[in-house]
């Protein structure tokens, strides 16, 4: 089954490789960001809530590329076991237009949209 989806384990090692990249980057944004900020010239309220914005920013950001690398790590090691091209949810096959759009898909597109569907009618948290 390895074999099958050599092109889909070519552009998970690019993938990953980019995500690396970026999180690496963020790292090095973070350090010039600090230094930047000593001596700043806006007032320290203004300075603090420009902190705290761009920090939630970044958070987010690597919050997202983090859960992009687990889903491309998850599919890396689908495939080394042989599982890959099948539903994490309902075992089917998961349509191979979609692999190749999406090399790190775990879902087939029925289970993902009522995936989708169930986190839309979801109560809010209280």
């Amino acid at each position: 089954m390895v074999e099958q989806f050599i092109k889909q384990r070519e552009q998970l090692d690019v993938e990953h490789k980019h995500l690396t990249d970026e999180l690496a980057q963020l790292e090095t944004n973070k350090s010039t960001a600090e230094e930047r900020r000593e001596g700043s010239p806006f007032g320290k309220r203004e300075e603090e809530a420009t902190e705290t914005l761009e920090l939630e920013k970044r958070l987010a950001l690597e919050n997202r590329i983090r859960q992009e690398m687990a889903a491309v790590e998850h599919a890396m090691e689908k495939i080394e076991k042989g599982t890959y091209g099948l539903c994490d949810n309902c075992g089917k096959k998961i349509d191979p237009n979609r692999l190749e759009a999406l090399p790190q898909a775990s879902l087939c597109l029925n289970c993902k949209a009522l995936l989708a569907k169930n986190a839309h009618a979801a109560p809010p948290p209280r």
